[in-house]
């Protein structure tokens, strides 16, 4: 009866977070609770299990209010913009130069963890320059997509984000972890970057093939009116020591953005009425986003009060074929790319994992292990999935066709996705 409840309630989860039908906030507190209920334990009982989980998510969620806010005011200061055009300029009249910079910009864009915000700092910066040259803008879009993948292994990209709050561990931790496999990330997407510029070469790429696209005046006129240049060292330099203190584990990691963003507000925009204006316009994101965590944390609370995931993963061994239960989480962790195309981020990470990581326990594959291999490739489906809205806002930006993008990157992602599980595993970071 708990299996069977249990599989109703992941089937449910899933296809309304899929459907889009209501929130994620709602699915996930909701649902659980039904299911709670139908399995007989009392309103208290289940308000106990919720309060619990809602502990575990409760230093992650607010991370990333801070976090988000903070990127996205040091996005406004222009501090992301003068490292474009700096890196525009190297790149000069060579196509594997504008590739390799197309990469730096959106690896160092995607430092907020926030999809929508590298897709307007990287593309727009871009596609003018990709357009001149006569570069492909699924190159563009590609590049985009997988840089993004592996810079969202940071505490608070959202999936790692997830991926903790159902391990009941710090974000920060995680990402600890993660750290070696994400280097290796970025070198790898400097390899297929000079790759990808090969290849726009060999179809006809270069200085003076393409044509102007014009500059939207007015956008960038209010834009320019929250830029703060003569604060760019500034801007970088607390920028950068953020980052050592969080690299660190010095202090705890939301408390080093609230610091941060308080002092980000106060030297850039030393007016109250302003920081105001900023940290409502940003806060939407960072409270949906911190909103759906805390959601997150009560349907673990309701999993772990009831044992529904324990019942479920007793099913599921009975049909493993025994010398494949031990490698569960390498099989996972293949299949994550295509899985996370189908399957939404909350569906993916609240839904599948949960249910994965339970039944690796039983044949001996920890949590974390399965956890690790399971974030790799969902991070790099993020921009290639048509469940993720910021993928329709790259397309719209390069006028490129979602199934053109698709056929172009899901098979580059796919393979940088095996060859990072593989690296995790020779880094002995992925246990066998």
């Amino acid at each position: 009866m708990v299996a069977l409840v249990g599989f109703i309630m992941i089937v449910a989860i899933v296809v309304l977070l899929l459907r889009g039908k209501m929130a994620p906030i709602v699915v996930l507190s909701v649902i659980p609770t039904i299911a709670a209920l139908i399995l007989g334990f009392g309103p208290v009982e289940v308000a106990g299990f919720i309060k619990e989980g809602i502990g575990t998510t409760t230093s992650n969620g607010i991370l990333f209010i801070f976090s988000v806010i903070y990127f996205g005011v040091m996005s406004d200061t222009g501090m992301f913009d003068v490292i474009v055009q700096a890196l525009v300029k190297i790149s000069g009249n060579s196509v594997i130069a504008l590739t390799v910079c197309t990469a730096i910009i959106a690896t160092i864009a995607h430092m907020d963890g926030t999809t929508a915000t590298t897709v307007l700092i990287t593309i727009p910066a871009m596609y003018p320059v990709y357009k001149r040259m006569n570069v492909d803008g699924k190159v563009l879009l590609c590049l985009t997509g997988i840089c993004m993948g592996v810079m969202n292994l940071l505490p608070w990209g959202g999936p790692v984000a997830r991926a903790a709050t159902v391990l009941e561990m710090d974000a920060n931790d995680l990402w600890h972890i993660l750290i070696p496999i994400q280097i290796a990330g970025c070198v790898l997407n400097i390899v297929i970057a000079v790759l990808l510029g090969m290849y726009a070469v060999k179809k006809g790429a270069g200085a003076g093939k393409g044509e102007i696209v014009e500059v939207n005046e007015q956008a960038k006129a209010e834009e320019d009116a929250l830029r703060r240049p003569k604060l760019l060292i500034f801007n970088m330099a607390l920028t950068i020591g953020l980052i050592v203190v969080l690299s660190k584990g010095w202090i705890t990691s939301y408390v080093a953005f609230m610091l941060a963003l308080a002092v980000a507000l106060a030297v850039n925009y030393p007016n109250q009425k302003l920081q105001d204006k900023l940290i409502k316009k940003h806060a939407p994101a960072a409270l949906m986003i911190s909103g759906t965590l805390f959601a997150a944390g009560a349907m673990v609370g309701i999993f772990n009060g009831t044992e529904m995931l324990t019942e479920l993963a007793n099913v599921i061994i009975n049909v493993i074929p025994g010398p494949l239960g031990g490698l569960i989480h390498i099989i996972f962790g293949v299949l994550a790319m295509p899985l996370g195309l189908c399957i939404g981020t909350d569906a993916y990470f609240y839904g599948i994992m949960p249910l994965v990581m339970q039944v690796g326990e039983t044949y001996g594959v920890t949590s974390l292990a399965t956890a690790l291999t399971m974030i790799i490739g969902k991070n790099l489906a993020l921009m290639v999935s048509p469940l993720t809205p910021a993928t329709y806002l790259a397309i719209g930006l390069t006028n490129t066709e979602l199934k053109d993008h698709m056929k172009f990157s899901i098979p580059i992602y796919w393979v940088a996705s095996i060859v990072m599980l593989i690296l995790g595993i020779i880094f002995t970071i992925i246990p066998l």
